[in-house]
């Protein structure tokens, strides 16, 4: 991980912003050697994502969905 001082990143803030974009690897902030502070690139999970089809592929069908849960007989329907 590159390495850079406090005083040399407030002097070249946006170029160094730009660079751990554009490379996606993070750079250490130090004070008199000592980490201050860590640049690193936006996570990709940050991206806003659709929440359509956010749970496809995550159920699981368990017995025959199509024919009734009771027997017909059972029914209770408006009588004319």
């Amino acid at each position: 991980m590159e390495k850079i001082s406090v005083s040399k990143f407030k002097a070249t803030c946006p170029e160094v912003l730009q660079r751990v974009h554009r490379t996606r690897k993070p750079v250490l902030v130090t004070r008199y050697g000592a980490p201050l502070a860590e640049i690193t690139p936006p996570l990709a999970s940050t991206r806003r994502r659709s929440w359509l089809g956010a749970m496809a592929g995550t159920g699981e069908i368990l017995g025959d969905i199509v024919s009734p849960v009771t027997e017909t007989d059972d029914w209770q329907g408006l009588e004319h």
